[in-house]
């Protein structure tokens, strides 16, 4: 074990209110591509980019094309947990993290065991039907093609937030509260260009800030422990 990787340990150990912040890097050892790293969603050619087709203006006036590119690039029906899942479950088992905050879409930390799961931007496996508000499941979605309609004939719309949404307030407060109130704050996977949720960490007033994250994030960061490595290798060794 090399000295980070103790010194992260031994962070953990003292501590008993860790708050996970993550972002899609949390993800990619899943098969799941980030936006923005090299073979990720911005750097695939497609007919519009993928911040105005995960539009709300897109959404409405071009649902075909929207859940063409939903169905073939933001699902990942057969993705698992990975050891970093894994890990941040076994720590709420065990009484050490109190929550983890994601900005993915995806459910895998739901499925690796984690009952603590504030998901600022929403939920694949959540969709609901625009008239009547029938919920609906991913299988749903994926079984269906063009524009999914519920039985009412209302669109089905997944529950996830795009561009031109707002994130839902009481859940941006609670992130907050668990933030400010955390001994041990976690980021990782996440380049911090999202706002407003990359915005919550400045909430922070602990003394053991780690980020895990492959590549630079974007705002200025005083961490106490910067790792660089791949996070499910990262937390897969503690």
């Amino acid at each position: 074990m090399d000295d980070k990787i103790q010194a992260l340990k031994e962070m953990v150990d003292g501590s008993d209110n860790i708050v996970f912040f993550g972002g899609a890097g949390v993800s990619t050892e899943s098969g799941i591509p980030d936006f923005r790293s090299t073979g990720g969603l911005y750097h695939q050619e497609w007919k519009y980019p993928p911040e105005t087709i995960l539009s709300h203006t897109f959404y409405k006036s071009k649902p075909e094309e929207f859940f063409r590119f939903y169905r073939a690039k933001m699902l990942a029906p057969d993705a698992r947990p990975n050891a970093a899942h894994r890990k941040l479950a076994e720590w709420e088992a065990q009484g050490k993290l109190r929550a983890v905050i994601t900005q993915n879409i995806d459910g895998l930390h739901q499925a690796a065991g984690s009952r603590e799961v504030l998901e600022l931007h929403g939920s694949v496996h959540r969709n609901h039907c625009e008239k009547c508000g029938k919920f609906y499941g991913l299988d749903y979605i994926l079984k269906t093609q063009g524009v999914p309609r519920c039985d009412c004939g209302g669109i089905v719309k997944p529950d996830v937030v795009l561009y031109e949404e707002s994130l839902d307030q009481d859940l941006l407060s609670r992130a907050l509260r668990y933030i400010a109130e955390a001994d041990m704050l976690i980021i990782g996977g996440t380049s911090l260009n999202v706002y407003p949720a990359a915005g919550l960490i400045q909430y922070y007033s602990g003394r053991k800030l780690v980020l895990i994250n492959k590549g630079a994030v974007a705002r200025d960061l005083t961490a106490d422990l910067v790792l660089t490595d791949p996070i499910g290798e990262v937390l897969g060794q503690l």
